[in-house]
C-alpha cells in the first residue's frame, strides 16, 4: 500500500507501507521527521501529524488519551491524528499526511 507523506518545506514523500506497520514506523523508515519519543506509549506528541481532510474520516476515531495528548500537539487541527496510533490497514490505502508546519499543496 503507499502512503503519502508532505513534509515542512512541502515536498512531497510517497512510502510503500505494510498492513499492520503504524504510520509513525513507515514515517521514520522514510526518514521523515517524527521522533515519536515516547515509542508510541502516548506520553508525548512528537509523531503529530496532519491528515488530509479528504482522508480523515477513513481513521477510526480517536481515543479520548489520544486526543488530550492533540491538546498538547503543536500546530494541532482539526484533522490532527498521532502517528503512533494509527495502525496502517488495507483502507488507508493512498493515505495522505502533512508534516506541522508544512505548506498545503
Amino acid at each position: 500500500m503507499k502512503i503519502r507523506f508532505i513534509d515542512r518545506d512541502g515536498g512531497l514523500c510517497e512510502a510503500d507501507a505494510p498492513v499492520g506497520s503504524t504510520l509513525l514506523e513507515i514515517a521514520q523508515a522514510y526518514g521523515q521527521p517524527l521522533e515519536g519519543t515516547c515509542e508510541g506509549q502516548m506520553a508525548c506528541a512528537t509523531c503529530h501529524v496532519i491528515v488530509a481532510a479528504a482522508d480523515f474520516d477513513r481513521l477510526p476515531r480517536a481515543s479520548e488519551e489520544e486526543e488530550d495528548m492533540l491538546d498538547l500537539a503543536h500546530a494541532a487541527t482539526r484533522t490532527s491524528r498521532l502517528s503512533c496510533q494509527i495502525a496502517l490497514t488495507e483502507a488507508l490505502d493512498g493515505l495522505t499526511v502533512r508534516i506541522p508546519g508544512a505548506r498545503e499543496r
